[in-house]
């Protein structure tokens, strides 16, 4: 059984910064790729960063480019995702995603879903 588990949200200035967190566990697969999303109220799901766990490429959406940053330590088997210059537009309830038997293109396929961090961006 796959559990992701999102810790870190919370409320933040314009400008500032947090980071969060997704714990993996009961994850079989050899490589793989993860991914943070976001869904804001009125708004489609988003894909925000995903990262392939063996080959550490990485994607990012437009819109955080160069201000969020995607991580994993394979030790604590826990995913990250360092936001940096936060907007209020980065309000929305974070989540984050593994691959699992379909193969993951791009933001599209994710199987396992975490349930989600609340990020609050205030001006």
């Amino acid at each position: 059984q796959v559990h992701l588990v999102e810790s870190g949200g919370g409320s933040g200035q314009a400008a500032g910064s947090l980071r969060l967190s997704c714990a993996v566990s009961g994850y079989r697969h050899d490589s793989y790729w993860m991914a943070w999303f976001r869904h804001a109220p009125g708004k489609e799901r988003e894909g925000v960063a995903a990262i392939n766990i063996n080959y550490g490429s990485t994607i990012y959406a437009d819109s955080v480019k160069g201000r969020f940053t995607i991580s994993r330590d394979s030790a604590k088997n826990t995913l990250y995702l360092q936001m940096n210059s936060l907007k209020p537009e980065d309000t929305a309830m974070y989540s984050c995603a593994a691959e699992g038997e379909v193969v993951v293109v791009g933001f599209e396929g994710y199987q396992y879903w975490g349930q989600g961090t609340q990020v609050t961006v205030s001006s």
